[in-house]
């Protein structure tokens, strides 16, 4: 049988994690837990039924700045989106078969956890080679595998991971890979990166908890800095950008054991496996750490 959104949601610790944030589940005020209620109430009396958690309502009122009225219209929005885009059936109705070759051309992968729990997310940006992989795929695939994988992500990976962490566990650690990267190449993804960044923003706010670019061009931190002013200062202090020199910042937040070995750890994965770009190693592949929802699914077969 297939898991409520009940039983999966008390499925999981909800403990606070050590370096929880004002704002987030377990650290309210009570401004800040009255803003839960009464948004809650709201989008009851509106007709929506599913969705409404503490821990969904708490991530899009943090992306509003606790504003109730802003923080209703974003939840409108998304599930004005995800009724259009199928959302709720992709994880049944989706299959990238095109995966093991789209990710010799544009690698993006899960990889175990970091020092927080976290799962880890790379993307190899300076790999991308947007004409060979538009031989075999489109970029609406391309979105659509994207929803596929943060469903997947808030479905299996985040509870399996809280489970392992023995406390509440709602963000990614992020390594973007910028090596070998050309104006050219990122000027070819830059339309996909654009739609990819919408979807994060818009419809799964509050899901980044670190963020390293790595192998960052000469001038990119500098250009960087003066964006930093118009940022929102929460976001910036989870952001970090490194040179060719990056080992030992990462090494700080990613488990020696747990960051691949083509990044400075002693990580390595069989091709029997499926290999770094494929094999998903993770707590939600745990049998230890796996709920009332099940192993995680996978968008293709090996």
């Amino acid at each position: 049988m297939v898991a409520t959104a009940e039983e999966l949601y008390n499925s999981f610790p909800h403990t606070p994690a050590p370096d929880a944030l004002p704002g987030t589940f377990g650290k309210l005020n009570e401004t800040q837990t009255a803003a839960v209620k009464k948004l809650r109430e709201i989008l009851t009396e509106k007709g929506f039924t599913k969705r409404l958690d503490d821990l969904t309502l708490l991530r899009f009122l943090r992306a509003r700045k606790f504003d109730v009225g802003q923080a209703q219209i974003m939840f409108e929005e998304c599930e004005k989106w995800r009724k259009s885009f199928g959302t709720d059936t992709i994880l049944e109705d989706f299959h990238y078969d095109e995966k093991p070759l789209v990710a010799k051309y544009y690698p993006q992968y899960y990889h175990k956890t970091d020092k927080d729990g976290r799962p880890v997310y790379i993307e190899e940006l300076g790999s991308v080679n947007l004409t060979e992989m538009y031989k075999i795929t489109t970029q609406e695939r391309m979105l659509k595998n994207l929803v596929w994988e943060y469903e997947s992500f808030e479905k299996y990976r985040l509870p399996a991971c809280s489970r392992k962490a023995g406390h509440l566990v709602e963000t990614s650690c992020t390594i973007l890979d910028l090596k070998g990267i050309s104006i050219t190449a990122a000027a070819q993804v830059l339309s996909y990166v654009r739609e990819a960044s919408y979807i994060g923003q818009n419809y799964y706010p509050e899901r980044m908890g670190r963020f390293y670019l790595i192998n960052a061009p000469f001038g990119f931190s500098a250009a960087f800095r003066l964006f930093r002013p118009f940022l929102d200062p929460v976001t910036v202090s989870k952001i970090f950008i490194l040179g060719s020199s990056y080992k030992k910042d990462l090494l700080k937040q990613i488990p020696e054991e747990n960051l691949p070995v083509k990044f400075g750890g002693k990580s390595e994965v069989s091709e029997k496996e499926g290999g770094l770009l494929l094999s998903d190693i993770g707590p939600w592949r745990d049998p230890k750490y796996i709920g009332p929802e099940g192993e995680a699914p996978k968008a293709f077969e090996l």
